[in-house]
């Protein structure tokens, strides 16, 4: 376990470093001068060559590289162009509600893709089959910049079931968690089914209906369990690509988390605080993604033993 364990972290240490050399790149890779974006065309040239130099990009290239490393080794972000507090501070005040968010979108994802899977898996072809796919097909179609506003117009202000926006328990949770968790649940109803439909047709399923055991059992017990793995990967990169979502939802239920940190310093055009937010975005999602993997040993110690 050790050994594989070390093996996936040794793997994660070029992703990592090619994550924050990306990140760096952003701002030398948008089209045109990144000061003239900042201060308008016709800001004074004293102004443009002062912010140069506040950004550090009137330094060779490597050399802002080297400064970059060296302030991310002290976990130094900088400062927001704008407001001019530290880009971490911002960062960690507002990440706590993005997991919030996250974490409630995986809620509904899994309420809904588990039995909404096994029943399809349970009963292919049928009528039950056709309604369950036929909802995650739906669900998977619908763009988040649509629903969010649907599901305000309909639970907030018709049903006065939910609050408009805002942070504030789980209330204001429950709207931007269905809105963001919908699409993922429909991804997941789908691979679920697909997966436990192939392990069913397998022979030690055959073998524990021989042995007598209910079909409940069978599909819950023997087949799910092994049904799990493929699921799992599909499970880690949604979550990941929850954080990405989370941008449109959190803007428009106006959810206090970096997503929406992210569209206001890329409307501001603030690049430190752009280049802070997509960096740790991304490494959470290389985290995420670590984690997934590693999940797979605990559930099947023989991925472990085969490298």
């Amino acid at each position: 376990m050790r050994r594989h364990l070390l093996y996936r972290l040794l793997l994660a240490v070029p992703t990592v470093f090619g994550v924050i050399t990306v990140v760096f790149l952003l701002i030398h890779l948008v089209p045109g001068d990144p000061v003239d974006a900042m201060l308008g065309e016709t800001a004074r040239a004293a102004d443009k060559v002062r912010l140069q130099h506040q950004l550090g990009l009137d330094r060779p290239l490597l050399l802002q590289y080297a400064r970059y490393l060296h302030r991310l080794a002290r976990a130094d972000l900088g400062r927001s162009l704008h407001s001019g507090r530290p880009v971490r501070r911002m960062i960690v005040a507002r990440y706590p509600a993005t997991l919030e968010l996250a974490a409630g979108a995986l809620v509904v994802a899994l309420l809904l893709a588990l039995p909404l899977g096994v029943i399809a898996a349970a009963r292919p072809g049928s009528l039950v089959d056709t309604l369950c796919r036929t909802i995650a097909i739906a669900a998977a179609a619908l763009p988040n910049f649509w629903l969010g506003p649907l599901l305000i117009l309909t639970f907030a202000i018709v049903l006065e079931w939910a609050p408009v926006s805002g942070r504030d328990g789980l209330a204001h949770l429950a709207l931007p968690a269905l809105t963001l968790g919908l699409g993922m649940a429909a991804v997941l109803t789908r691979m679920l089914r697909a997966t436990l439909l192939d392990r069913l047709g397998d022979d030690y399923i055959r073998t524990a209906r021989a042995k007598g055991a209910s079909e409940p059992r069978v599909l819950l017990i023997h087949a799910l369990r092994n049904a799990v793995l493929p699921v799992l990967t599909v499970l880690g990169l949604q979550v990941g690509a929850l954080l990405a979502g989370a941008i449109i939802t959190e803007t428009i239920f106006s959810w206090p988390g970096i997503g929406r940190l992210t569209l206001l310093a890329i409307q501001t055009r603030d690049y430190p605080l752009v280049q802070g937010c997509i960096l740790v975005i991304a490494l959470t999602y290389v985290a995420i993604n670590l984690c997934t993997d590693l999940l797979y040993g605990m559930i099947d110690p023989r991925l472990w033993t085969q490298r």
